[in-house]
């Protein structure tokens, strides 16, 4: 049986996947004809990666699904231990990402290749961050969970889901930020092309 949490866990983590592999494929791109539509896509890019995972997706975990794992599976405990320091340091990773874009933006090509490493380095760093939450955490948690601990995340990670996943729950005020990457993002990201 797939519980709620889990599948939200699962979708959040693809939804994020692909604006982080989108983030590569813009980069790789370049500015080309259209450098303030280049670098206004990529600080939409990176205002979600900072809004919705770093504030509500990973504070769920850490406080509800981690250490209810930990306490029923204590083979887990290095890995959430890994997990839980991913997440302190993901939002100051962001943080940086969004200052090192802006040097690039304001004060030119020199600055391109910091901010090009540092993003790769940060994608590298989440991608795999999400394949340890998927092959350690979200196994041991379906084997040793009870229903009551089901249903408890089921409620807290369908309360604030991702609004790129969860269409029924979509806040309003993202809408402007969606339409803003899908219609400005060159194909295949998004539909400027077209």
């Amino acid at each position: 049986m797939l519980h709620e949490s889990m599948r939200v866990i699962v979708d959040e983590h693809s939804a994020l996947g692909a604006m982080l592999r989108s983030l590569i494929m813009m980069i790789d791109r370049g500015p080309m004809d259209d450098r303030d539509q280049f670098f206004d896509v990529l600080r939409a890019m990176l205002f979600y990666v900072d809004e919705f995972p770093e504030r509500l997706h990973h504070p769920k975990e850490s406080a509800l699904l981690f250490p209810r794992v930990a306490l029923l599976a204590p083979y887990t405990h290095e890995t959430i231990r890994q997990l839980d320091h991913d997440h302190v340091k993901g939002e100051a990773s962001v943080r940086e990402l969004q200052h090192l874009l802006l040097a690039w933006e304001l004060l030119g090509e020199s600055r391109r290749f910091a901010f090009d490493h540092a993003v790769r380095t940060y994608c590298s760093f989440y991608l795999e961050h999400m394949r340890l939450e998927e092959t350690v955490i979200l196994p041991a948690a379906k084997k040793w969970l009870t229903d009551a601990d089901w249903h408890a995340l089921d409620e807290a990670f369908t309360l604030n889901a991702d609004p790129l996943v969860q269409k029924s729950m979509r806040d309003p005020s993202f809408d402007l930020l969606f339409s803003r990457i899908v219609m400005q993002a060159p194909s295949p990201i998004g539909l400027a092309d077209a």
